[in-house]
């Protein structure tokens, strides 16, 4: 008898929707997964500005361990990049059959290893007390940074949908020495969920090395996408990260 594909779960990034899945999504549907992309909490096109104030990572990572919950069997959690934090943090709050994280923030402990990752740690205190604060979207370095591989038109179709962000969410993830909660804390070890973590060769944003040390906190296979940047999940070779990520589902136990 043919097993139903597990349903899957897909967590976006900083600033971004579930649309950011529109294209990754497609191969995981066509092999038989019923995805969901929510936004996450005040994350909608049409939400006020002020509701991410306040929000936590932990208050993401209930949302998302709660529709886990809610599916008809433990899903698959794929995250891109603080949403790749997000997965891992829902994953110990609820039962998941897989997690697939793409270019992920690294959680609590984890050190980053490239300056442009310090300096985007300090860079957010130019705004005063911003952990109190709704983060405006930076374009510019967006377009630089996490969408360097892609063309005008594309980057600008992505940054035309960006959100405000919680500063309490980036102050847990980019100040994490500074939390005395260690919010994004994740115990060594995979402990029951298998896991991919997927880092590009050209990631700035999330270096591979920064990356491979996450994969290694989580005992996580960790796979190099060769020639690629941080929008994996949309950029040119997208497609490529896509069928490892559903490759390597196929050997995980049902």
């Amino acid at each position: 008898m043919t097993q139903t594909p597990a349903p899957v779960v897909m967590v976006h990034g900083a600033f971004c929707g579930g649309w950011a899945f529109e294209k990754f999504r497609e191969p995981f549907e066509a092999a038989g997964h019923q995805v969901s992309a929510p936004d996450l909490r005040g994350h909608a096109a049409d939400a006020p500005r002020g509701a991410v104030v306040g929000v936590s990572m932990g208050d993401y990572a209930r949302d998302i361990a709660a529709l886990c919950a809610a599916q008809a069997a433990p899903p698959i959690l794929v995250g891109h990049s603080m949403g790749g934090l997000v997965a891992a943090m829902a994953a110990r709050r609820a039962p998941v059959r897989a997690l697939v994280l793409l270019a992920p923030s690294a959680p609590w402990g984890v050190t980053g290893s490239s300056v442009e990752e310090a300096i985007t740690a300090v860079g957010l205190y130019s705004q005063g007390p911003f952990w109190a604060q709704a983060v405006s979207p930076d374009r510019g370095i967006m377009s630089r940074f996490s969408l360097d591989r892609m063309t005008r038109t594309e980057r600008q179709a992505v940054t035309a949908r960006l959100r405000p962000e919680s500063g309490r969410a980036l102050y847990e993830t980019l100040n994490w020495w500074l939390d005395p909660f260690m919010t994004t804390s994740l115990s060594p070890g995979s402990g029951r969920t298998p896991c991919l973590v997927l880092g590009g060769e050209r990631d700035v944003a999330h270096p591979p090395a920064t990356v491979r040390q996450t994969a290694s906190r989580m005992d996580a296979t960790f796979i190099e996408a060769p020639g690629m940047s941080h929008w994996l999940l949309g950029e040119p070779g997208w497609r490529e990260v896509a069928d490892i990520a559903l490759g390597w589902l196929e050997d995980v136990p049902a």
